[in-house]
């Protein structure tokens, strides 16, 4: 026996189709933006101090350095992700001073952000806490010191410079334990082809390029590990703060962060 459809229940059928329509639109739209454009990454640890902060949101530029498979969706911890090619498509290389997010060699699935130190060639070392490239010191200029967290997380006064690197790309770095920290002096790096040097701006809290793989370090880190280029500041709260905790913005929010230079 045949049943009568009710114009009522065709204009719903066609409202929740609608609908449907509607969603798969936007999360479409919202993964080709996450691929291609922007994508938006916390910071977890204080490595990028003073230029980042724990709690800070950025946004990075997908487009800056091109595409690798790194660039494309991956499903959170499952060792699975799209693999369409190798090496990367309408790539452009990093200049020095950039700030960077990417895949850590030892594990291609692990996020880190730190500074562009050295580029492909690049002799690198550090000398009594002095970064000296090709030969060469890199200038910087004392600041009144600043208050940051210790390594014990205790809140102190600590060292703090303008440092400039060759190119003109000027940026703040914290000596938290001065010019004698760990890692403030180190063997010569030759940075391989194709490949690049990091380094955070938090110089004795920061583990990067001047540690390897097999010390638990970054080493240097593959072109094609790039993911892409830290833009800017769009949110930023307090450590140890939830930032789904809107009730708590008005206290928690760093307002004074928001829309700023994330390098």
């Amino acid at each position: 026996m045949s049943r009568n459809v009710s114009v009522a229940e065709r204009r719903d059928e066609g409202g929740l189709l609608e609908t449907i329509k509607v969603i798969v639109q936007a999360l479409v739209i919202a993964l080709v933006i996450r691929t291609l454009l922007f994508q938006p990454f916390n910071i977890p640890s204080g490595s990028m101090i003073p230029t980042l902060l724990i709690g800070d949101y950025v946004f990075v530029s997908k487009y800056a350095y091109g595409y690798s498979n790194y660039s494309l969706p991956s499903v959170p911890y499952l060792d699975w992700r799209l693999d369409l090619f190798s090496g990367r498509v309408l790539g452009s290389q990093p200049k020095r001073g950039d700030v960077v997010v990417f895949k850590l060699p030892r594990d291609n699935e692990t996020d880190y952000i730190k500074r562009v130190i050295g580029l492909p060639g690049d002799r690198v070392q550090m000398i009594d806490g002095r970064l000296y490239l090709n030969g060469e010191i890199v200038p910087r200029e004392a600041k009144p010191r600043e208050k940051h967290e210790s390594r014990d997380g205790r809140e102190t006064e600590v060292p703090t410079y303008i440092e400039t690197l060759p190119g003109g790309v000027a940026h703040t770095i914290i000596e938290i334990d001065g010019d004698h920290g760990y890692k403030d002096n180190t063997e010569l790096f030759v940075v391989p082809p194709n490949n690049y040097f990091m380094m955070g701006d938090n110089r004795d809290n920061s583990t990067d390029s001047r540690f390897a793989p097999a010390e638990g370090g970054v080493g240097y880190v593959p072109f094609e590990n790039l993911v892409g280029r830290a833009e800017i500041i769009f949110f930023s709260v307090q450590k140890d703060e939830y930032a789904l905790a809107f009730w708590r913005w008005p206290w928690t929010v760093r307002w004074d962060r928001l829309f700023k230079p994330a390098h």
